[in-house]
C-alpha cells in the first residue's frame, strides 16, 4: 500500500465516479482502477462495486475513508510545508566588522518588509549576494544602497566625561587618543584629533575594538554613534564638527539577477526614507 492508493480510494468515496475521480487526479483511468485494484488486494476486500453510472462504496469503505482521508490530508500538508519553504526567495548578506547589531536588525526588518518571503542568510564580512557596509568600503564596481545614516561622537569613558562639546583645547589638554590608522575612516578622522593624534595613547583595528579599549580607560575614540551606544563602560559627547556615514548595501549591478535583492532596493528607494540614529 501507498500513498498514490491511498488519494486514489479518497477520490473515487468522494466523487463516486471513476471517471470524475481520474480527472481530478489528473491520471488515466485505467492507472485509477489499477491503483484501486492494487488496494483492494493488499486489504483483502472489495471497496468499491461498479455501476454503469459510478461505484457504490461498500461498508470497509464507509469505515476505511476517514483514516486515510487523515493519513492524504497530513501528507499534503507536509508536502505542502516543504514546498513553501522551498518556493522562498534567499537572500545572502555579508555584515562588515564595525556594524552595528542595531544596524543589522535595521536591515533585517527592512528587508522582511520588502520581501515578505524572504529567507535572510546573513554572513561574517565580504560575502554573498551583497554586503552590509559603510559606504566608505564600496569597492569600485560595486553599487551603493543607503539604509540609514547616522554621526560620529566622542567615545570617553564613563568616569572621564569631558564636559561641553570637543574643541582644540579640550583635544590637546585632556584626550589620550585611541585611532584606527588602517580603517577607511582614518584620513576623515584625523584633523579632529589635533596635536595629540600624532602620539596615540592606542591603535586599533576598527571601532568595536577602539571601543573596548575605551571602555578599558585607555582613551577617547572618535566612532559611530550606534557602536559606542552598544558598548557597556562608554559615554558620548557629539563632535563639534558634525561628521556622518552612510551605511548601506553594496552589490554588483550582476547580483540584481536575484530577485530578492531586487524587491530589497526597489523597496527601499520607492519608500525614499533615509533613517539616521
Amino acid at each position: 500500500m501507498d500513498y498514490r492508493q491511498f488519494r486514489a480510494f479518497v477520490a473515487v468515496f468522494e466523487e463516486r465516479n471513476i471517471t470524475a475521480a481520474a480527472q481530478r487526479l489528473h491520471l488515466s483511468q485505467p492507472a485509477l482502477s489499477g491503483s484501486i485494484r492494487l488496494l483492494e488486494e493488499a486489504l483483502g476486500t472489495a471497496l468499491f462495486v461498479r455501476k454503469a453510472r459510478g461505484v457504490e462504496v461498500t461498508d470497509d469503505a464507509r469505515a476505511l475513508y476517514p483514516q486515510l482521508r487523515r493519513m492524504v490530508a497530513e501528507a499534503d500538508g507536509l508536502a505542502q510545508r516543504f514546498r513553501k519553504r522551498d518556493e522562498r526567495e534567499r537572500l545572502t548578506i555579508g555584515v562588515e566588522e564595525d556594524v552595528a547589531r542595531s544596524t543589522v536588525q535595521h536591515l533585517a526588518a527592512t528587508a522582511r518588509a520588502c520581501v515578505p518571503d524572504l529567507q535572510l542568510h546573513l554572513l561574517a564580512q565580504c560575502e554573498g549576494d551583497a554586503r552590509l557596509a559603510s559606504e566608505e568600503l564600496r569597492c569600485e564596481d560595486e553599487l551603493f544602497l543607503p539604509l540609514l545614516s547616522e554621526r560620529y561622537v566622542l567615545a570617553l569613558p564613563a568616569p572621564s566625561l569631558v564636559p561641553g562639546n570637543v574643541t582644540d583645547t579640550a583635544q590637546d589638554a585632556a584626550m589620550d587618543w585611541i585611532v584606527c590608522p588602517t580603517h577607511a575612516s582614518h584620513q576623515r578622522l584625523l584633523p579632529l584629533y589635533g596635536s595629540r593624534g600624532d602620539s596615540p595613547a592606542a591603535l586599533a583595528g576598527n571601532f568595536s575594538l577602539a571601543l573596548d579599549l575605551v571602555a578599558a580607560g585607555v582613551g577617547s575614540a572618535i566612532v559611530p554613534e550606534s557602536l559606542a551606544q552598544e558598548v557597556p563602560g562608554v559615554q558620548t559627547q557629539p563632535l563639534e564638527v558634525e561628521l556622518k556615514r552612510r551605511i548601506g548595501l553594496c552589490y554588483n549591478v550582476q547580483a540584481l539577477g536575484n530577485g530578492a535583492l531586487a524587491r530589497l532596493r526597489d523597496g527601499v528607494l520607492g519608500t525614499g526614507a533615509k533613517p539616521s540614529f
